[in-house]
């Protein structure tokens, strides 16, 4: 495949990006080495190559959900700076 500006034309627009002509030259080298080498692994002999779905053959271990006990809202509201009693209050942040 052959990198031309016609193409890194289309991938800036796509990418919303613009480029001056000499970073346009230093995109086009860095895309045709890409492509260079993603073709190269083409030469490779895959025939009896399991696909790779995880790194590891470890299996994710994951707790089991339990219930527990929480805080109360009185506790909570206990070292906060301003409370209406049954919430937070905090200074505005968004003004209209």
């Amino acid at each position: 495949m052959e990198v031309n500006d016609a193409l890194v034309d289309k991938l800036a627009h796509l990418a919303r990006l613009s480029f001056d002509g000499q970073e346009k030259e230093g995109i086009k080298q860095d895309l045709q080495k890409m492509i260079t080498f993603v073709e190269k692994l083409n030469e490779l002999d895959l025939e009896n190559v399991e696909p790779l779905i995880h790194m590891s053959p470890e299996v994710n271990v994951l707790r089991n959900d339990e219930i527990r006990g929480s805080v109360s809202r009185e506790e909570a509201l206990k070292n906060a700076p301003e409370t209406d009693g049954e919430f937070f209050l905090v200074p505005k942040v968004i003004k209209r």
